[in-house]
């Protein structure tokens, strides 16, 4: 079968108006030519959705007071025309013109249910977040990955899996994951795609990453009863990924640009996945590595590609 020549990509926003042209000028300058691309927006008061249109975006518009994530999915998902969607957040962008290839590649396979890309940093992330790209994004690829972790900043899915199972709404967040999880139980593969690499733009205050993590891990309780992050766990881990992240900011030589934030990004990781978390049980293993553990990781380890990047202008 002939690799994919058509998506559509679906973009969730809320008054992005200093990102969005990016992803798009972006999706503009791909190899895959015919991608729809559908604005999924809640209530901007900026000029996102002027902007998208500039791009000949179809706007989708979804209520402030009900958006969740796994709605402003499905309301994208639904105006699609074509089989094969590709959703995005819209502080991302593409860094190589074969993003959207790559990502439609593995759908070859009939099996294939969904696959994601790599993410990383841009030169103002907090070092922290770069750590976890770097943990939750590995160098290589995995064609028939285990778990069903996933990130939908940077995925692709097929809209007739879509048609049988609609996302979750009424999650706080990882609707990706519970979608997964199911496509999974239905004997579909879920792909990691480490070529089709996006740039993910975050720059949250403390409260924000507190709120984040706590609003995922209220997620995964849901998608997973038998999850639990106790005390120890937050103290154990919390010291962990601040040493982890000290020394490899020191080898970096980067240390005392990022002290401060190493500590309080970490803490207020960790403190919101506690708060989320309450009082359960485990997560399996596997899940809980992907999710929370530091991994080692070289010095200057990212692979070089063939493909010239895209060079947008500032």
């Amino acid at each position: 079968m002939e690799i994919p020549k058509s998506c559509s990509l679906v973009v969730r926003a809320y008054n992005e108006e200093k990102h969005i042209g990016r992803l798009l000028e972006g999706a503009r300058r791909q190899t895959v030519a015919d991608a729809e691309i559908i604005l999924v927006d809640s209530g901007s008061t900026d000029a996102t959705v002027a902007v998208a249109e500039s791009y000949g975006a179809k706007v989708v518009r979804i209520p402030s007071a009900e958006f969740t994530f796994g709605r402003s999915l499905n309301f994208g998902v639904r105006a699609a025309t074509r089989e094969l969607i590709v959703i995005a957040s819209a502080h991302v962008y593409p860094v190589y013109p074969d993003w959207l290839e790559t990502l439609l590649r593995p759908f070859q396979d009939e099996s294939v249910a969904l696959v994601y890309g790599k993410q990383r940093g841009y030169e103002k992330s907090k070092y922290s977040e770069i750590q976890i790209f770097h943990q939750w994004f590995p160098d290589a690829s995995d064609p028939r990955q285990a778990t069903a972790f996933c990130n939908n900043a940077n995925a692709a899915i097929r809209k007739s899996l879509w048609e049988k199972h609609k996302y979750d709404e009424t999650l706080t967040g990882l609707e990706d994951l519970a979608w997964a999880k199911w496509a999974q139980a239905q004997g579909g593969a879920i792909v990691y795609a480490a070529e089709a690499e996006i740039v993910h733009v975050h720059n949250e205050t403390p409260r924000g990453v507190f709120n984040r993590y706590r609003r995922e891990a209220m997620a995964l309780r849901r998608i997973y009863p038998e999850t639990n992050f106790n005390f120890y766990d937050f103290m154990r881990l919390t010291a962990a990924n601040i040493f982890s992240d000290l020394w490899h900011a020191a080898r970096e030589k980067t240390l005392l640009k990022n002290f401060a934030s190493i500590f309080w990004f970490r803490f207020m990781q960790f403190y919101g996945t506690r708060v989320g978390h309450r009082e359960t049980s485990l997560v399996t293993p596997q899940l809980r590595e992907t999710f929370y553990y530091a991994r080692e990781r070289k010095k200057k380890n990212e692979n070089k590609r063939d493909v010239p990047p895209i060079r947008y202008e500032d």
